[in-house]
C-alpha cells in the first residue's frame, strides 16, 4: 500500500518534469558519421549545442575510432575538450604531444594551432566547446607523422 501511495505522488512529478517546456536532449550519442574531409579514419559528431543568440559557442561530442587523425587546425576563441571515453593524443604546434585519458580536460587558446584525436590502440570520444566561428584548417597530419607520435607515446 506504501508502495501504492508513493507511486501516485512521483507519476505526475515525473510527467510534469519531461513536459515542462525545456529543451533537453536526453542522451549522448554517436552522432553522424563524418565525411573524411580533415581526417583519417573513423568520425562520428553529436552536435549538441550549436551556437545562435546570446550563447557564441558550439558544444560538440567528437568520437573517433582507434588510429584515426585528425588535422592541424585553430580556432577564434578558446577550445575546451573533455575526454568522456577512451583515450587520445593532443598536441600544440611546437609542444611535445601529450595522451589525454577519460575524465581529462584541455583548453587550447585562441588561434594556437593544434590537433586531437584518438590513440592509437583506444578509440576516444570528448565534449569540444568553440566559438562559433568556422574551424580553421590549416595543414594535413599525415599518417607518418601520427604514427610517430603513436610510437613515442606507447614508450
Amino acid at each position: 500500500m506504501k508502495h501504492l501511495a508513493l507511486l501516485f505522488v512521483l507519476l505526475p512529478l515525473s510527467i510534469y518534469a519531461q513536459n515542462s517546456g525545456y529543451s533537453v536532449k536526453s542522451t549522448l550519442s554517436e552522432g553522424m558519421k563524418a565525411p573524411n574531409t580533415h581526417h583519417i579514419g573513423e568520425a562520428w559528431l553529436n552536435f549538441l549545442v550549436e551556437a545562435g543568440g546570446d550563447f557564441n559557442y558550439n558544444i560538440t561530442q567528437a568520437t573517433f575510432s582507434a588510429n584515426s587523425t585528425l588535422d592541424w587546425h585553430k580556432h577564434a576563441t578558446p577550445q575546451v575538450v573533455i575526454i568522456l571515453e577512451g583515450e587520445g593524443y593532443y598536441q600544440e604546434r611546437g609542444k611535445e604531444p601529450i595522451i589525454l585519458r577519460k575524465g581529462d580536460v584541455i583548453k587550447c587558446e585562441k588561434d594556437v594551432e593544434h590537433w586531437h584525436t584518438s590513440s592509437a590502440g583506444s578509440e576516444v570520444s570528448y565534449i569540444a566547446v568553440y566559438g562559433s566561428e568556422p574551424t580553421m584548417w590549416t595543414e594535413k597530419l599525415t599518417r607518418e607523422y601520427y604514427d610517430g607520435v603513436a610510437q613515442k607515446l606507447k614508450q
